[in-house]
């Protein structure tokens, strides 16, 4: 027998060990794994269940051979909430770790931090928080490399007009003439204070900020007191998770009880439906997990989630996080690429059927070119469940009106 080794035992070593390069997630020759860099607050439940959701798309990815025959990485940094670490995270990822791709986002004050740092590095980027048109407006036109997907505080303000009159003139006895909104200090709630008094310009509003429980704050009384004096038909907080469960306990402590009370955070926290205070809570968002029955997209991402992760998502940013890959993955399997150019091409051309529920397409907003989602969905916490009451459409119950939680 030759000592000499064939051609098909060189070619069968070789494949054994890129294999074993590819399962070990190693950086090895010409094998490099494709990394995504995320950025979220992972301290609040947005930013928790959305890093998840993402590291849920690389493990199918991996499980599957990869992207291009190449191992795929995740690597994510904590924001903390903060424009200073959410701009350095940017910076390391870009570095240290050398990402392909930037995904992430969660509140408009840490990405306006952030967008210079992004603009230095023209990674493709795909965020998915950030919905003041101050940050759309510090991102700039032809910008080709961002991609959106949360709806701007224009978009949201416009689907919501849309949602109330269709609300109001479906069920004649809620009315929706006298608005208060106690709104964060930070650019997220100004932002939508001051939309909110542009769209509903035909009505009465009035308004007053507080500082949220995420930024050292939680103290609503005053503000949650001058709009039980103005007596609105409609009242909304905007805030963030933190400051739910207190909103409802010092409205209580106040008598504060209006026919419609709406919640205007990101991402809820994960207990709120299991608190007697939520019941007939309106909130906005764009998925929730009762949608799964009129979407099989939402059925399949949510049924991956609770196995892989034995807790249910309980935030919007859950099925945004996994998306922000997922639509990357595939753009890159169109391109065949991680090219910057031929990645943008892909994503502009693409259509995607997403876990929220729609289909959607990146096309033009006020001023970015890559916009995706444009529309919020008005539900409601009902025994517990986050129902959704419009678009009728996707609705799985009728509102519960008015709200009396505790009278």
């Amino acid at each position: 027998m030759s000592k000499k080794l064939s051609a098909l035992t060189i070619v069968l070593l070789f494949l054994l060990s890129m294999g074993s390069v590819f399962a070990g997630g190693q950086d090895d020759g010409d094998v490099k794994p494709i990394k995504f860099g995320g950025v979220w607050p992972l301290g609040d439940i947005t930013g928790a269940q959305a890093s998840k959701a993402a590291q849920l798309v690389v493990d199918e990815l991996n499980a599957n051979g990869g992207l291009l025959g190449r191992p795929v990485e995740l690597i994510v940094i904590d924001s903390e909430f903060n424009p200073e670490k959410g701009a350095a995270a940017i910076e390391r990822l870009a570095t240290v770790d050398k990402v392909d791709f930037f995904v992430g986002g969660m509140s408009s004050g840490v990405h306006l931090g952030q967008i210079p740092t992004l603009k230095k590095y023209k990674k493709v980027t795909m965020w998915t928080g950030a919905a003041s048109h101050v940050a759309e407006n510090a991102v700039g036109s032809d910008q080709d490399w961002y991609f959106h997907l949360h709806p701007w505080d224009y978009n949201q303000g416009a689907s919501y007009v849309e949602g109330w009159n269709d609300i109001a003139e479906k069920y004649p006895e809620i009315s929706i003439k006298k608005w208060f909104l106690a709104y964060e200090e930070g650019p997220f709630g100004s932002a939508s204070f001051e939309a909110t008094k542009t769209l509903f310009a035909d009505m009465q509003i009035d308004g007053e900020a507080f500082q949220s429980a995420a930024a050292g704050g939680g103290d609503y009384t005053a503000v949650l007191q001058r709009a039980k004096e103005y007596d609105p038909d409609v009242f909304i907080w905007a805030g963030y998770g933190a400051d739910a469960l207190p909103m409802m306990e010092q409205a209580k402590a106040v008598n504060f009880s209006p026919a419609l009370f709406v919640g205007a955070p990101p991402g809820w926290p994960s207990d709120f439906g299991e608190s007697k205070l939520a019941e007939n809570v309106t909130l906005y968002g764009m998925w929730a997990p009762s949608l799964n029955i009129v979407s099989e997209m939402s059925k399949k991402f949510y049924g991956e989630y609770v196995t892989k992760y034995s807790e249910e998502p309980a935030t919007y940013f859950a099925p945004l996080g996994y998306t922000s890959i997922d639509i990357i993955a595939k753009a890159v399997v169109i391109a065949g690429s991680v090219e910057t150019d031929a990645v943008i091409t892909a994503l502009k051309e693409i259509s995607y059927q997403s876990p929220l529920g729609e289909t959607i397409s990146f096309g033009p907003a006020n001023v970015i070119s890559n916009q995706g989602f444009r529309q919020q969905k008005i539900l409601q916490w009902q025994d517990g469940v986050q129902q959704v009451i419009w678009p009728f459409e996707f609705a799985t119950a009728k509102p519960t009106y008015p709200f009396e939680s505790w009278k």
